[in-house]
């Protein structure tokens, strides 16, 4: 029987690799992998058959992956970011299930360090209330519905982290969520960030207004960028770092006694 590693690669570059998926990859005799996924790891995979194919080939890139793990071969196929996070994993469980495979490929999927905690790690402790993950990409998935969940999240006072935010021609989506932080707090902290784990890494935290200020037209949002939008309790600290309370100071004294007014309302 073959074997089928879905191996998460982490925000980018190596720094986020963990110890399962390097080891997974020097365990493959087939990685199989998005050509810049490919090219962030050249260390890993120099000694191996790598098969690449291009953005939107992602049919094509499992189809390879099965088809080679059918024939007895060890496969990694890469996939950025956590995979099941509007990555490879849902396509590669429905098309093992839609071609009955179950029982003739070993498949397994090794879980990765998404962007949206990377850049947590970066910045202070921006996701310690209830967050959500939104992409603004809409090759699958409706427009209308984006905005929509956007709108939902906005009003539920979501921590909210945006994937996919814009490309060249993909600019509706991103000019429709600007539109939308028109009604949160100016001074609302937003964190851009680019190429996470990579050379040219960078972080920017900024305001909502001087987001939307930027407009569509703005050179640190592309495809490569994770947005961090706070919610109404998400502030600075005194060095810059980004914060949203858990609420620990609400409820507790310093020295760790419960408040008395919090014992009042409880």
């Amino acid at each position: 029987m073959g074997k089928l590693t879905l191996v998460s690669t982490g925000a980018g570059g190596d720094r986020y690799l963990t110890q399962e998926a390097i080891n997974a990859i020097r365990e493959a005799d087939l990685v199989v992998a998005y050509t810049k996924y490919a090219k962030d790891l050249p260390e890993l995979v120099a000694d191996k058959e790598v098969f690449t194919t291009p953005m939107t080939k992602e049919i094509e890139r499992v189809q390879h992956a099965i088809d080679e793990a059918k024939r007895g071969r060890t496969v990694a196929l890469l996939s950025n970011g956590d995979a099941n996070v509007y990555a490879m994993g849902s396509l590669v469980v429905e098309l093992l299930d839609t071609l009955e495979l179950w029982d003739t490929i070993e498949y397994s999927a090794l879980p990765g360090i998404s962007s949206v905690l990377a850049l947590a790690s970066e910045v202070g402790a921006p996701l310690s209330q209830d967050f959500c993950l939104i992409s603004l990409s809409d090759r699958l998935t409706a427009a209308e519905l984006i905005q929509k969940r956007i709108s939902f999240a906005l009003e539920a006072d979501f921590v909210i982290s945006i994937y996919n935010p814009k490309s060249r021609s993909r600019l509706e989506p991103y000019r429709d969520m600007l539109e939308q932080l028109k009604t949160i707090e100016e001074n609302r902290p937003v964190v851009v960030a680019r190429d996470l784990g990579r050379k040219n890494q960078m972080i920017k935290i900024i305001t909502a207004k001087e987001l939307i200020d930027a407009g569509v037209e703005n050179e640190d949002v592309n495809m490569s960028t994770t947005l961090l939008i706070g919610n109404s309790t998400t502030k600075l600290t005194r060095d810059g770092r980004v914060l949203t309370p858990r609420g620990y100071l609400n409820k507790y004294e310093l020295s760790g006694e419960e408040k008395d007014e919090w014992k009042k309302v409880n």
